[in-house]
């Protein structure tokens, strides 16, 4: 469903959790997130692979969402080793893709419903394919630049914006351009027509109509909010909606124009949380909320996604190692906006395609093989059972020793530890945790044989944390 604009704020309560010689800072004021919903986005997940990970990993581990990629049939550029964004290009709406027909998709959303997951799908509704492809597309339907009869879409259902010599979008500034001229060549859909907007519902419908739960839509900046807001209007059901906006320069597109229609892609967490465990400032990120354009009850903020990884902007991915790894569970365990967790395939250039046939079908997943599963790294996998627990509690206990060691408590639930430097991290620290024995979620599996620790009556309990390394406990998990 389409979350309420709900404002859970909830000021930090600042505690010193070490010794009174230990070193402390004040902690910074947050606003609690109002739902646990952690999103793992499978980026070009075959179907039948998504089913299985929601059976195995997802339902297991606590994940909430299984977001998976655009599901209507596609361009095939095989000329151009079948890059990754070939399949943002869609030619009908029929659901044939790389990754899979009717059949696996709708038997793909049945098995993720019975594991507990739900299924938000990737959404086009900006665009269609650009100038430089032709049919047959990946169902076998004709189609041309502004002509797919499959829809059927013909040349009076596109913007001609008449700009630039080419109809594409060059002023960023400049509002009207940005939504009805063409993004890179894409053919531009008539969003404020009627007729064009009742095509996009019967797509959007009939993947409700197989239990789909949401929807991320693309480019959603490209298309005015009350053409969206209509768009939205004519759904069955009361599905999900969040929007990619990414923020840009002074005078451009704002993502907080869209917060009134649905949730928001938050590009500026990722950028700030990312800078701040690449340079050693935890505390940074604990002010995280300072810095954000849209409230967090609204914003989906994640560390990367697919385009991140891939344009330049200065953001940590799977690449980085351990230092991500920190990021993302820093993300889960504090309590800030709607979090979504990148699950990605091995790349090297900006434009490659996920493992394929020869044919470009899309391969099984096997992490490892050229699918990095990043969701699954325990620092990610075990922190989602860990905010699961913890939802809607303040933080307390707050800790931070220079920019590169940080800890905290949520409420009586839980306790974190980061520690960025370079050498061990040995302290005693008080928490607000019964008295237990608890399992150190991010470097074991809850249950016997968990690395655990000991928390005393009076909630202290003392640790060694390794450099680039992190500890969790929380009461879902004791020893």
């Amino acid at each position: 469903m389409r979350r309420p604009g709900s404002a859970l704020a909830a000021v930090v309560a600042v505690a010193s959790t070490l010794l009174p010689t230990s070193p402390s800072s004040a902690a910074p004021a947050m606003r609690v997130a109002p739902v646990t919903d952690v999103i793992a986005h499978l980026f070009q997940w075959p179907w039948a692979s998504v089913a299985t990970e929601c059976t195995n990993v997802l339902g297991p581990k606590g994940f909430a969402v299984a977001q998976v990629s655009p599901p209507q049939e596609h361009v095939v550029l095989a000329g151009q080793g079948y890059p990754w964004w070939q399949d943002y290009q869609p030619v009908s709406y029929q659901l044939s893709s790389r990754r899979g027909d009717r059949a696996a998709f709708a038997s793909m959303v049945r098995t993720c419903h019975s594991a507990g997951v739900k299924i938000y799908v990737d959404a086009v509704v900006n665009h269609m394919a650009g100038g430089a492809s032709g049919g047959p597309g990946s169902g076998g339907s004709p189609f041309s630049h502004y002509a797919y009869p499959s829809v059927p879409y013909g040349d009076g259902d596109f913007h001609h914006c008449g700009r630039n010599g080419n109809d594409d979008i060059v002023s960023w500034t400049d509002h009207w351009e940005v939504q009805n001229c063409e993004l890179v060549d894409l053919s531009d859909l008539k969003t404020e027509s009627s007729y064009v907007r009742d095509r996009l519902a019967g797509l959007l419908n009939d993947l409700v109509s197989l239990g789909v739960d949401g929807f991320r839509v693309d480019a959603a900046k490209h298309v005015p909010a009350g053409d969206l807001a209509a768009l939205y209007g004519s759904l069955n059901g009361d599905p999900y909606i969040y929007q990619e906006v990414i923020e840009g320069g002074p005078g451009e597109i704002s993502p907080t124009d869209y917060a009134g229609i649905g949730d928001v892609t938050e590009f500026r967490y990722g950028d700030l949380v990312s800078a701040a465990f690449r340079d050693g400032n935890l505390p940074r990120a604990a002010s995280v909320a300072d810095s954000m354009l849209l409230a967090g009850d609204n914003a989906i903020a994640f560390i990367d996604n697919h385009d991140t990884q891939r344009n330049g902007r200065p953001v940590l991915s799977y690449k980085d190692g351990a230092v991500y790894a920190l990021a993302e569970a820093f993300m889960l365990a504090w309590p800030w906006g709607h979090a979504q967790v990148m699950s990605s395939f091995s790349f090297g250039g900006a434009d490659q395609g996920p493992p394929a046939s020869a044919s470009g079908q899309t391969s099984p997943v096997s992490c490892g093989n050229g699918w990095e599963c990043e969701h699954r790294w325990r620092t990610t996998a075990n922190l989602v059972g860990f905010r699961n627990e913890v939802w809607g509690t303040d933080v307390t206990n707050w800790w931070a020793n220079g920019g590169d060691q940080l800890a905290f408590g949520r409420g009586s639930k839980g306790f974190a530890v980061f520690n960025r430097s370079g050498g061990a991290l040995a302290q005693t620290f008080r928490t607000s945790l019964p008295a237990g024995r608890y399992c150190d979620v991010a470097n074991s599996d809850p249950g016997a044989g968990c690395t655990g620790y000991d928390v005393g009556a009076d909630g202290r309990f003392t640790a060694t944390v390794g450099p680039n390394g992190m500890l969790a406990l929380h009461t879902g998990a004791r020893a």
